[in-house]
């Protein structure tokens, strides 16, 4: 039988190609491809005949599942993004920036799952000694909290079947070694055999387990790609170490919605949870400045109100410059075309700049409007009024283009005393007869959508 040549792989962004090279095509980091010896296919796998035994299969309607399929981790915001708690044999990975709060959020939901679980925290980072220290400082106390500091899978794994944990969290998958797998921990190698090791384990014995990640400079988790799709769900702890709020972000969720959002601040004694995002972010909002406009975006299933903000100003450099934070910039150069084409805004000399309070990075259409109003604000320096808020999908043409559940944007609006709410005139339709305790004013075009600010104004 021919050997298998060797891959190289991307420890980055998990690419893999045949040959050595400096520069990933794919995410363009130097010097970040590992040697892989591909596992051989097993007779079976390869088409020989009598490679493996028939197992047993189960009618769907045979199939009893469990009313108790899972946990609920005492912390409503993360039991929301979970999809109603932790699912019992699931594998769940938590990616997030050094010094985030991983380790933290994680502390605290042992202390609550180990009210009534039998819990089991392994860190190949720290010692004992250093975890209790973080423990004592957060009050986490639970009298069936388990620590064991070791990196070497087999023993990890033994440890387990040994002790009989309902739920078990890795920190983190990158310290992991298993001693059959020829290369340094962290390496792409070692991190997809740890991490389908762990997928056994929690599945056989139905064991949930949670595993932390590192992300690269580029905010993706380090690894192979395919660590992704290996596990159940995958969470990003967003934030800014300057900045208190932290955003648990939904990525993937085989048991729940994805791109739902739980949001907390970093407080000395830990995290705490923040019901109310819409308020957490306006809250300093300035009044009567140029330049601002408040957007109703939908997180998961929640609506959250945040401000989008643009700065408009002469150039000091031979080329205007444009930056977007929180925004794509394409899309920002998009509108900047058609509210030139369209509606007679001219920035050819002026620097643009755009930016999403509060670390939001928003993405769907419906924010379209109210950054081109921002812009526009910004560039004749007069506010938009600061009990509106607006919503819509710009077009091409200047057309503004309908939003989902509009009906639950403008009640979150509502909710937070705004008094008028500009949308597409094709959402104010779908509407019908629906009452609500705030001016709706439908627009068909950026201009109409000019001039009711400027009216209001």
């Amino acid at each position: 039988m021919a050997k298998a040549k060797d891959l190289y792989v991307c420890r980055e962004c998990g690419y893999e190609t045949v040959k050595w090279m400096g520069k990933c095509p794919a995410c363009s980091a130097w010097n970040t491809f590992e040697q892989v010896t591909p596992m051989a296919a097993s007779p079976a796998v390869s088409g020989s005949r009598g490679g493996g035994k028939p197992a047993a299969v189960s009618h769907i309607g045979e199939i009893h599942s469990q009313e108790d399929i899972r946990y609920l981790t005492g912390i409503s915001e993360l039991d929301r993004v979970l999809g109603g708690g932790l699912v019992k044999g699931s594998l769940l990975l938590l990616g997030g920036d050094p010094g985030i709060g991983k380790s933290t959020l994680l502390l605290q939901v042992s202390q609550s799952l180990g009210q009534g679980l039998k819990v089991l925290y392994v860190s190949g980072e720290e010692s004992a000694k250093q975890i209790k220290l973080r423990a004592t400082r957060l009050g986490v106390t639970a009298e069936n909290l388990f620590i064991l500091a070791h990196n070497d899978l087999e023993t990890i794994i033994a440890t387990i079947t040994n002790e009989q944990p309902q739920v078990v969290i890795i920190d983190s998958i990158q310290t992991m070694v298993l001693s059959g797998v020829a290369s340094s921990a962290g390496s792409v190698s070692q991190v997809r055999e740890c991490t389908n090791a762990l997928l056994a384990v929690a599945k056989e014995n139905d064991i949930s387990i949670i595993l932390v990640g590192h992300v690269t400079k580029e905010g993706n988790l380090a690894g192979p790609r395919v660590l992704e799709h290996i596990v159940d769900a995958v969470f990003f702890f967003e934030g800014d170490e300057h900045h208190s709020y932290r955003i648990l972000r939904a990525v993937k969720n085989r048991y729940g919605a994805t791109n739902e959002i739980a949001v907390f601040e970093m407080r000395d004694k830990g995290l705490t949870e923040v019901k109310n995002p819409s308020a957490m972010l306006l809250k300093e909002r300035p009044q009567d400045v140029s330049g601002s406009c408040v957007v109703c975006v939908l997180e998961g299933s929640r609506p959250v109100l945040a401000e989008v903000q643009a700065l408009i100003t002469k150039t000091g450099f031979p080329s205007p410059r444009r930056m977007a934070t929180g925004f794509d910039y394409n899309r920002m150069s998009l509108l900047i075309a058609v509210l030139e084409k369209r509606a007679g805004y001219f920035f050819g000399n002026l620097d643009a700049y755009v930016n999403v309070v509060g670390g939001l990075r928003l993405d769907e259409p419906a924010t379209d409007l109210p950054i081109a109003l921002a812009m526009v604000s910004g560039l004749r320096d007069k506010p938009v009024p600061s009990d509106t808020f607006a919503i819509g999908e710009v077009g091409l043409g200047g057309e503004i283009r309908g939003v989902v559940r509009v009906e639950d944007r403008i009640r979150e609006g509502e909710r937070m005393g705004f008094k008028r709410c500009i949308l597409p005139q094709s959402s104010l339709e779908q509407l019908g007869g629906i009452r609500f305790d705030l001016e709706l004013i439908g627009v068909r075009d950026i201009r109409e959508a000019l001039r009711a600010i400027q009216k209001e104004s």
